[in-house]
């Protein structure tokens, strides 16, 4: 596995038009630790992790990688550092699974065709669909769909993995292979934010649970800390709704 960075936001402010979608958040992800991210629909989550890869671009504050701001990098080169998994899996309908894990290494990382193959294999082995490796995607469950999805930004070699709602699209019994696969990606030391409403895999998987509700971070700490001694009559209260 490529060596884990941390990630920090610092003040990150974003407004669309006249409405202040993020007001200055500050998050703080070690190296080799998971945040998870939770919070009520419309709090931001997913924007904060949109804009910490640059598919927005913050009015204000800072994002770093490994103490380094990266707000003037290239985007395209920060997102060869950071995996994105999203709720609607993406994928390329008329190419293979094999197609989709290898099309970013060959075109990004200009792998030659046998060396992308057997990245992709390991990938889709990793995930346990190696045996999809030519089948299209439209075959697959919305499950595997997402591990698709999952195998394919792992084969860029990432250093942070953002999740965004990985698990909200699949069906009930889907959902516990993926947080299963998600659990085993932060045990092996992958750095990792993920925006969930599954406050079993925060309570279970998270080094760090952030608590955000309309555009700023109420609470963050152990997940322990959390969900057993909320501080915030607002987190008290979204916590009864969900658990």
């Amino acid at each position: 596995m490529t060596s884990a960075v941390s990630l920090a936001a610092r003040d990150i402010h974003l407004s669309f038009g006249p409405s202040q979608v993020l007001r200055g958040v500050d998050i703080d992800v070690p190296a080799g630790t998971t945040a998870a991210v939770i919070g009520p629909s419309g709090s931001g989550k997913s924007t904060l992790l949109r804009t910490l890869n640059r598919l927005y671009e913050p009015d204000r504050g800072d994002i770093l990688l490994d103490g380094r701001s990266v707000l003037h990098d290239n985007p395209d080169k920060l997102r060869q550092r950071i995996g994105m998994v999203f709720q609607q899996f993406n994928l390329f309908p008329h190419r293979t699974v094999l197609d989709n894990v290898t099309l970013a290494p060959r075109r990004l990382k200009k792998l030659g065709a046998d060396e992308a193959r057997e990245l992709g294999l390991a990938q889709l082995e990793r995930v346990g669909l190696r045996h999809k490796a030519e089948v299209r995607p439209t075959t697959l469950s919305g499950g595997q769909q997402q591990r698709v999805a999952i195998a394919r930004a792992l084969a860029m070699a990432p250093q942070v993995m953002f999740f965004d709602e990985a698990t909200s699209a699949l069906d009930p019994e889907l959902v516990k292979g993926i947080l299963s696969l998600m659990a085993e990606l932060a045990a092996e030391g992958m750095t990792m934010i993920a925006v969930t409403h599954e406050m079993g895999f925060a309570r279970s998987t998270a080094d760090t649970v952030v608590f955000m509700d309309h555009g700023q971070v109420v609470e963050a700490g152990p997940p322990d800390q959390l969900f057993e001694d909320a501080q915030t009559e607002r987190l008290r209260r979204f916590l009864s709704q969900v658990l």
